[in-house]
């Protein structure tokens, strides 16, 4: 019998989240931006490697660095409820909510990605 859950409603980012997105992946020339679930992210080498889901901002990290930043305070990115994405963390708020901060997982993001195979 098929999954009878719910499809979660696709809430865009707030405009001021959305600019920081632009803005810290703008930086970043190694990272290109497109659309998933209908909202940006950010892929290097084909990999998806961060983007915005509603209000919240996810990262692709190794297993340390997730747990790093769980214990930081981000959590399961679960684009489905109870479906979370293996390797992928949400920034806690007050992170998403720094531009510096938020950049500097960016930055150990693309560093993790680049080291997996490209896409095709």
């Amino acid at each position: 019998m098929p999954d009878q859950r719910p499809m979660p409603k696709m809430v865009k980012p707030p405009p001021e989240l959305a600019g920081r997105f632009a803005a810290v992946i703008g930086d970043r020339p190694t990272a290109t931006i497109r659309l998933m679930f209908g909202q940006p992210a950010a892929f290097v080498n084909g990999n998806m490697t961060t983007g915005l889901f509603g209000s919240g901002w996810f990262v692709r990290l190794s297993d340390a660095e997730d747990a790093e930043l769980t214990a930081a305070g981000g959590g399961p990115f679960e684009p489905m409820p109870g479906r979370p994405m293996r390797g992928y963390t949400m920034l806690p708020a007050e992170m998403a909510a720094d531009e510096a901060a938020a950049g500097g997982w960016v930055d150990r993001a693309i560093a993790h990605v680049q080291g997996l195979p490209p896409k095709k």
